[in-house]
């Protein structure tokens, strides 16, 4: 695939490097990348390969553009917060290089279209934040006979590998099982330090960049960990596991599955299973205002509570609530909560385990009572 005369000019700094030449930016012009994602490490990802000049890039994303999102998600301004991400994001990655193509995908990635859109691709990028994408992603590619350049990010720590299983294990053979619902805070709980899926997801793109290229040493077979805070990378050698069920040597899965039950979820947002009594937080104002005597326990952490608090709670965050249990009243009626719903749900069970059985969760947390009861308060 020949360059043109401007395109020689935009890619000089590639061309004059033996591991690129020429020959390399035809490559990496006649290359197909799927991006699942266009969040925090969709962003770096995509520009990057879009500045690299790979000329097919291919974006899955149904999302909107959030105030949150702004924080760590540079593909997006301020302006672009209500619009769909894929609308936004093709905006920018056109501005950036013209002279590639870039077929949005507004969907869901899912066990019914999966294979379907991975198959027009050489290679994926898994920029997702979720674990029942995550084994989707990871079995579309085994099954289509595509390498799989993972990241995923939390807080201050970072991880990247390749997963081809051609050559190497596959995400299964690292993480055989999800962890249970819950166990994992996701970023809207737990947080993210703003320049971290920068640093991630730009390593992600170096690996996608390598892989076209055939240059130097990919990541397969080998997991490497970053710690922010320390700033230490690590590294983890992996190797295949023959009883693997999608890679290994006899394989059980062979279509794709349902990933929101192999995960234990209803749906990606899933914090809060049918089984525990909850108030929609319109329902716990409605008791409350009645006179109804509900003691509303805060199971998050002090520096959240200076953010916002909903009034009349009390706080004792769950890292102290085992020791503090004796505080409380197991006659009382209690209702719990936290930022969304995955700590307060972990509150219930602990609480249930301990004797108290008057419990309720308050459905969406602080989050929801800000957003429909009082929208004066802070979100975040």
């Amino acid at each position: 695939m020949d360059l043109t005369r401007e395109e020689i000019l935009r890619y000089s700094r590639h061309l004059i490097m033996p591991e690129v030449t020429l020959a390399g930016q035809q490559r990496l012009k006649a290359a197909r990348v799927l991006c699942v994602g266009a969040g925090g490490l969709g962003s770096p990802v995509t520009l990057y390969l879009a500045a690299a000049g790979v000329g097919h890039i291919g974006l899955v994303e149904d999302d909107t553009v959030d105030l949150t999102n702004i924080q760590r998600q540079v593909l997006y301004s301020t302006s672009d917060v209500g619009r769909p991400k894929i609308e936004a994001a093709c905006e920018r990655l056109r501005g950036l290089n013209p002279g590639i193509e870039i077929t949005p995908y507004p969907v869901r990635l899912t066990s019914e279209n999966a294979l379907a859109i991975i198959a027009n691709y050489d290679i994926v990028a898994d920029g997702t934040d979720n674990f029942p994408t995550r084994y989707l992603v990871n079995d579309a590619c085994v099954l289509a006979g595509k390498p799989n350049v993972y990241a995923s990010i939390f807080r201050f720590d970072g991880q990247v590998s390749v997963f081809d299983a051609a050559r190497g294990p596959c995400y299964r053979c690292l993480y055989p099982e999800p962890p249970p619902p819950g166990m994992v805070p996701s970023c809207a709980e737990g947080g993210v330090l703003g320049v971290l899926p920068g640093i991630v997801g730009t390593l992600q793109a170096l690996e996608v960049l390598k892989l076209i290229l055939g240059a130097g040493e990919p990541l397969i077979g080998r997991l490497v960990l970053f710690d922010a805070l320390a700033f230490r990378f690590r590294e983890v050698r992996i190797k295949r596991d023959p009883s693997c069920p999608v890679c290994g040597e006899h394989p059980t899965i062979k279509t794709l599955i349902d990933y929101f039950e192999f995960c234990g979820m209803r749906g990606e947002e899933a914090a809060v299973d049918a089984s525990v009594p909850a108030f929609s937080v319109e329902e716990f104002k409605r008791r409350r205002d009645a006179g109804e005597p509900l003691e509303l326990i805060d199971v998050r952490e002090p520096h959240e509570v200076e953010i916002v608090k909903i009034q009349g709670s009390r706080l004792i965050p769950l890292s102290a609530l085992t020791s503090r249990l004796h505080e409380l009243d197991s006659a009382s009626s209690i209702v719990l909560h936290c930022h969304h719903g995955t700590r307060s749900r972990k509150a219930y069970d602990l609480m249930r385990q301990a004797g108290f059985a008057r419990l309720h969760i308050l459905a969406g947390g602080v989050d929801a009572w800000a957003a429909r009861i009082d929208p004066a308060l802070p979100r975040y």
